[in-house]
């Protein structure tokens, strides 16, 4: 009552002032409660978090322990390291004679890594060099009949089998002779009948070298009755290894995982042939030179294993002799 009506107004103004401020405090201090509280749950959950993986990472080391107890260590038997140690040996001296690589077998020597002396090399990265010699250089002549023991592929697959049961797997090879025309390679190759294509080799005895067996099947192919007139045979770069893992006309470049007993192994040499020689070919049979660029991607007409001969021979660098 002594104030006045003046004064009314300016109470309520402080008042209002009081208020407002007691409000924005109370405001600035939540959201630091909140950013509190949130941590805290967040390291909460990282240590659970820890926890669960540590837990993981015991329970997946318990289980290793327990299937290494229960897993046999392999052991070597120092008999077959000997064992392949001789064979190594063995397969080095036949590779002295002749043949540059050895028959694909078990070996426990490790290749040699490829240096920077090799890549410099320009013969390295080239490939191996082969001479080819015109068509026009060599002779071409008949000798006696040589009968075809099967007549049908069944007869083939039924002698296979019985051949088997006697020797165990059937061990070929097959030579591919190279010469050239107007300067592109062509290989030299057997025909049988009218749509019968086959590179010149057979099956080797029991325990007869890949080497002087396919020296011994070219000779009786293709070289003429007179010594004087036998081709010095010289037996190059196995090329492919093929493997027919049934009795059944089939052949694959590996030997399928499911099987432990594949009944035939085919090997294809290269044999690089000489400047002049004279072939005497059968008078049942015919010699005909095919280009590549006839055999590559034809396989229903000459089958898989002449038709793969392009691709196999695309890495030697062909010297042609005029």
């Amino acid at each position: 009552e002594n104030f006045g009506c003046g004064a009314l107004p300016r109470l309520r103004m402080a008042q209002d002032g009081e208020t407002g401020a007691s409000e924005k405090n109370s405001g600035e201090e939540k959201p630091v409660k909140m950013e509190e509280e949130e941590k805290k749950e967040e390291k909460k959950g990282t240590e659970s978090k820890s926890e669960e993986k540590k837990v993981e990472t015991e329970e997946s080391a318990k289980k290793e322990k327990e299937l290494e107890k229960k897993i046999p260590k392999l052991e070597v038997d120092p008999d077959e390291e000997k064992k392949v140690k001789d064979v190594d040996k063995k397969e080095e001296k036949i590779v002295g004679e002749s043949a540059h690589f050895p028959s694909p077998m078990i070996s426990a020597k490790r290749a040699k890594p490829v240096t920077l002396p090799m890549l410099n090399n320009l013969e390295f990265r080239v490939g191996p060099t082969v001479d080819l010699y015109p068509l026009e250089n060599y002779t071409f002549d008949t000798k006696l009949a040589q009968k075809e023991k099967d007549k049908s592929v069944r007869e083939r697959q039924m002698r296979m089998e019985v051949n088997y049961k006697k020797r165990g797997r059937r061990e070929t090879v097959e030579g591919v002779l190279l010469a050239h025309d107007h300067g592109h390679p062509h290989v030299l190759m057997l025909q049988i009948n009218a749509a019968f294509f086959k590179l010149p080799g057979g099956r080797l005895r029991p325990g007869e070298n890949e080497v002087k067996g396919l020296k011994r099947k070219l000779t009786s192919r293709l070289a003429s009755i007179h010594e004087a007139f036998v081709p010095k045979w010289e037996i190059g770069d196995l090329l492919s290894v093929w493997w027919r893992p049934t009795f059944e006309p089939f052949l694959y470049p590996y030997n399928p995982p499911h099987v432990s007993a594949p009944k035939e192994r085919r090997r294809i040499y290269l044999v690089p042939l000489p400047e002049k020689c004279l072939f005497a070919v059968p008078s049942n049979l015919k010699l005909r030179a095919v280009p590549l660029f006839e055999l590559y991607d034809n396989a229903n007409r000459y089958g898989p294993i002449i038709s793969s001969l392009p691709q196999l021979l695309s890495r030697y660098h062909f010297n042609i002799i005029n």
